[in-house]
């Protein structure tokens, strides 16, 4: 669901020097991802009008500077009485202080703007993703999004700074300094006008042209350079065991050499429209020379103004200069807008937000799947056959050998992949189809990559519930086993835990994401492997308490009423307090992964199903794998 917009700022609302730089430049789809995402930072018109109006006073000042001077040194040669250059002396004062302080507020405005703006399309993005497919942000690597969702937005936030106030400035400064030259002689004006129009089109289009292919490689690098940076420092353990690390570095190093190459590329369309620049500006002057001369010899001009229209362009050109990194970001705004909105994109669709989840109504909290298959968008069937119901009071345990595709049945459940072939519905409503705020509210699923901040104990679990007091948290935490464990931390609940819980073990961890779960607010409950990482009497206790959860009057989140549960885990021993246990494998086989032909792993089926007695009774595996639960450790 997008964010809702307010005035938003269209690209054509903008100054209109930036249409011949972006029309025919920037390839359509470009152009138009730029311009729905320009409309998503909501530019803030009056404040962007500030903007272009103090940087042009600014730019003004420079010119004024340049021909108020012109003109006093041209006079002072005259010897006139000092009262005549008395006020042109003021004026140069003037010029030459206001230039700095416009300026200054010119970049203030536009920063604002930019800034706010950046704030608005992140918090788009954010949003976007939180309420859409899945599969888009999961199918992704962390420095991929990483670099979506930060440089991505700046760039395009950088647009407004380095694209259109550049743009509109150079046009209003190059227009009155035609007039003004083009007062004093008209062919000079005229002359003045076009080479002006030569360094604002012509280089910026070469800019554009030239660097497209740079940049595109730069952003690419930049993509691949963050995401192998993520992998090395999340993997960083396993990739130091199995020996990766060197090669790792090796993708990195050259990385950064395909990256610096790019940027040495794009240095060069950038030094080609600089000289373009200087060649026009060298043109002007030679022909307010050329037609200047003649007019002052003929007594049609007062050779003070033939000063004036000569050393005028040599400042009316600073605005033309601005335009070649203008052209550059409109490029490097462009390609990332493009990557943002396909994100946006792929994100939104598939949603629909009709129906029961749109109207606000309480639907009867049930989780139901028919028929489902489950797999990951483009790949193999994981597992098939899949049918349950779950509801408050009821607990079902979804087992099976590591790797058969537990936690994809989870994700399908909650509604985070769409179902490759069957139905989930939660609440009457197809879980697949609903807005994601909606479903979440229902469902809250516990996955083992889930997200610790970098904040306190007390605000980890505020993100499921905002008004979690101290008291439910040390309540929820003594339920999950971490009373020892909160009451040995420095600060209590007001700990700060380091980013994605790097300062506390993977058991911890684990409970804390559980405790959180159980703040929420939902209904149905959906739990991936909570007693991983602990010792088994410590999981069977925890397991054992939570199945107890399904059953309690005043475990729910209204405090009178139990909750739904599914839990999946591969330890058997504590599942006798299950409404019902369900038995992954394979039909042929009765056990663990087998290949198929090819080499490729046959899907997984539901094999076994009933209370954790029936299937201690009748199914010898379910039997034995229990029974080496229950064994002592050795």
């Amino acid at each position: 669901m997008s964010a809702p917009t307010r005035a938003p700022a269209h690209p054509s609302e903008a100054p209109t020097t930036t249409d011949p730089l972006a029309r025919g430049l920037v390839p359509q789809e470009e152009r138009s991802a730029l311009r729905r995402s320009i409309r998503l930072l909501h530019i803030d018109r009056r404040r962007l009008l500030w903007a272009v109006l103090a940087g042009s006073a600014g730019l003004g000042s420079a010119v004024a500077l340049t021909a108020t001077a012109a003109w006093m040194i041209a006079r002072a040669s005259q010897m006139p009485d000092f009262g005549q250059l008395a006020v042109a002396a003021v004026a140069v004062r003037l010029f030459g202080t206001s230039r700095a302080v416009l300026r200054y507020l010119e970049r203030l405005a536009s920063h604002q703007v930019a800034l706010e703006g950046m704030a608005a399309l992140r918090e788009s993005v954010y949003t976007t993703l939180a309420s859409g497919r899945t599969d888009t942000v999961t199918t992704l690597r962390r420095g991929d999004l990483l670099a979506r969702t930060g440089a991505d937005v700046d760039s395009v936030g950088d647009v407004v700074v380095r694209a259109l106030v550049p743009a509109a400035v150079a046009a209003l400064v190059g227009l009155g300094s035609a007039v003004l030259v083009g007062w004093l002689n008209v062919g000079a004006g005229i002359v003045l006008a076009g080479c002006l129009l030569v360094a604002g089109v012509v280089g910026p289009a070469l800019t554009i042209r030239s660097v497209r292919l740079s940049e595109h490689a730069q952003i690419l690098a930049r993509s691949e350079l963050s995401a192998t940076a993520m992998t090395m420092v999340d993997g960083a353990g396993e990739l130091t065991v199995s020996g990766g690390v060197h090669g790792m570095l090796s993708e990195l190093r050259r990385t950064e050499v395909a990256l610096a190459r790019a940027k040495d590329a794009g240095a060069r369309p950038a030094a080609l429209a600089a000289g373009i620049d200087t060649l026009a500006m060298g043109v002007a002057v030679l022909g307010s020379l050329l037609l200047g001369v003649p007019a002052t010899i003929a007594g049609a001009m007062q050779p003070v103004e033939l000063a004036v229209i000569v050393l005028t362009p040599l400042a009316a050109f600073e605005g033309t200069a601005l335009l070649g990194p203008a052209a550059a970001q409109l490029v490097r705004s462009g390609g990332a807008a493009l990557r943002i909105m396909r994100l946006l994109d792929n994100a939104t669709s598939d949603r629909t937000t009709s129906g029961s989840a749109a109207d606000g109504s309480a639907p009867t909290a049930q989780l139901s799947a028919v028929g489902v298959s489950v797999g990951w968008p483009g790949g193999p069937i994981v597992a098939h056959g899949i049918d349950l119901d779950v509801a408050p009071g009821r607990a079902i345990a979804v087992v099976g050998a590591s790797g058969l595709g537990k936690t994809t049945v989870l994700l399908t459940l909650a509604g985070l992949l769409p179902p490759v072939s069957g139905q989930v519905t939660v609440g009457g409503r197809a879980a697949w189809g609903a807005p994601r705020p909606w479903v979440s509210r229902q469902v809250v699923l516990t996955a083992e990559d889930a997200h610790i901040f970098a904040t306190t104990v007390l605000e980890n679990l505020r993100v499921a519930r905002g008004d979690v007091t101290p008291e439910e948290a040390t309540d929820l935490l003594g339920r999950v086993e971490l009373g020892p464990w909160l009451a040995a931390l420095p600060q209590g609940l007001d700990t700060v835990l380091g980013s994605d819980a790097t300062t506390i073990s993977g058991g911890e961890r684990r409970r804390l994401l559980l405790a959180r779960a159980l703040a929420s607010r939902a209904q149905l409950l959906l739990l991936d492997e909570p007693g991983e990482h602990l010792d088994a009497s410590t999981a069977d206790r925890l397991v054992a308490d939570l199945l107890r959860t399904a059953h309690e009057s005043g475990a729910g989140p209204a405090g009178d009423e139990p909750r739904g549960l599914v839990l999946v885990t591969h330890r058997l021993a504590a599942l006798g307090g299950a409404d019902e246990v369900i038995v992954l494998g394979h039909a042929a086989a009765g056990g663990g992964p087998a290949p198929d032909q090819g080499g490729l792993r046959r899907p997984v089926t539901v094999v076994a199903r009933g209370t954790h007695a029936e299937l201690l009774a009748s199914v010898p595996e379910y039997r034995w794998a229990a029974e080496q639960d229950s064994a002592p450790d050795v």
